[in-house]
């Protein structure tokens, strides 16, 4: 967006913001960030922005890939999950053709892209968000590369439904309808109307409102999602996506209109790992210890000191009730944003952010962060760079004797 659409990201940008930023970036007709693919002095221009923020001790290179899959060439994301590995970091993102359950752009191929590269760089990957078609695969080439030493691991969050911005290029007709073959009025939920949405009205409120959030259901999920509770290393994300309404300490949660796995994820984990009779020292791993310990293989020496309750770790301890924890949010309006249950104690570095079910205002957060380095590490890539790497210069050859 800084370098193809002109925008100032200098200031932080969350979720829901990056939502509207993705809608001003197509007022002019081109949404520059996702469709243009970017030339040499391009990549280089965003490979630098990326370094500036690994010298400051950002934990991973990020990609949105899947949003922006015919914008994003593979030499371009190869050389961001370079710039990553030059400091030994993790790429983290969404992969090409996510979702997608047909040749020749199935999902899975879009795994392998982001998995070659960590392979011949030697660098840590997230896989994100593999709760989608191709799944079982991609555990199983995460499983053989681990047990040949590479520290490569996953997430998933718990629900039969994505959520996104209205005006992703992935909801368009030509990608919605002709590639995944989906129905809109089966599959797309608005919670700001508390319906699902026809073709004619997606469009409308597309065309209105590109950065609302809407809600995207897959009934293939319902199978899979009992599975993901069951797989060593698959651990837990919420992908939440707040909004100004309903999620600040005096707010009510009932204002918020989004999916509920903002504020319902990791007790959604443990409800259905109960009803399912996974160990719960098993869950505690996904929600906690393997999150915590593949950041920490990566040098990240703040998480080496959480995940697990033990003596000289930090102290940040979920209380919950193991019979009856569980989300309290859902899909219908109203309780989109809503708290969970059985949770009554949440401690933050020593500190009670939450005591009796009530919130205590306490910012007790510490930043995580690797240490701010003095010098970066970045290395414009350039075609002359490379005929000096991968050709030789005197192509004779030794007469034989």
């Amino acid at each position: 967006m800084v370098v193809h659409d002109g925008f100032d990201l200098s200031a932080p940008v969350d979720a829901v913001d990056a939502f509207q930023l993705r809608a001003r970036s197509g007022e002019d007709g081109i949404e520059g960030w996702s469709v243009t693919v970017s030339n040499s002095d391009q990549i280089n221009q965003i490979t630098r922005l990326i370094d500036a923020d690994l010298q400051a001790g950002a934990l991973c290179a990020g990609t949105t890939v899947g949003y922006a899959f015919v914008g994003i060439s593979t030499r371009e994301l190869f050389e961001v999950q370079r710039a990553a590995a030059r400091y030994g970091r993790p790429l983290a993102g969404h992969s090409r053709f996510h979702g997608n359950w047909a040749t020749p752009t199935e999902a899975p191929l879009g795994f392998d892209e982001v998995f070659a590269n960590a392979v011949v760089l030697d660098a840590p990957l997230l896989y994100s968000h593999n709760n989608d078609y191709g799944w079982s695969e991609i555990e199983e080439k995460l499983a053989l590369a681990r047990e040949r030493g590479m520290n490569v691991w996953s997430e998933y969050y718990p629900y039969e439904a994505a959520s996104t911005a209205i005006g992703a290029a992935a909801l368009r007709p030509e990608s919605y309808e002709d590639v995944l073959g989906r129905n809109y009025q089966e599959t797309l939920f608005d919670p700001t109307q508390d319906k699902y949405l026809s073709r004619d009205e997606y469009l409308q409120v597309a065309a209105e409102d590109p950065g609302r959030a809407i809600v995207i259901f897959n009934p293939a999920r319902k199978e899979w999602l009992p599975q993901w509770l069951k797989v060593p290393h698959m651990v837990v994300a919420s992908d939440g996506m707040w909004q100004n309404e309903g999620l600040g300490w005096d707010d009510d949660p009932a204002l918020f209109k989004g999916h509920p796995r903002t504020s319902g994820s990791h007790t959604t984990v443990l409800r259905l790992a109960r009803e399912n009779d996974v160990p719960l020292m098993f869950t505690l791993s996904q929600l906690s210890y393997w999150p915590a310990l593949h950041l920490g293989e990566t040098g990240l020496t703040q998480m080496q000191e959480r995940g697990r309750m033990q003596e000289g770790m930090v102290a940040d301890i979920v209380v919950f009730d193991t019979q009856n924890v569980a989300e309290g949010s859902n899909y219908k309006a109203g309780q989109n944003g809503l708290p969970p249950v059985g949770l009554p104690h949440v401690i933050v570095n020593g500190q009670f952010v939450k005591r009796d079910d009530k919130a205590t205002d306490v910012m007790a957060g510490q930043p995580i962060r690797y240490p701010v380095e003095d010098q970066g590490r970045h290395v414009p890539a350039s075609t002359q760079q490379w005929l000096e790497d991968f050709r030789i210069d005197d192509c004779s050859i030794a007469p034989a004797n």
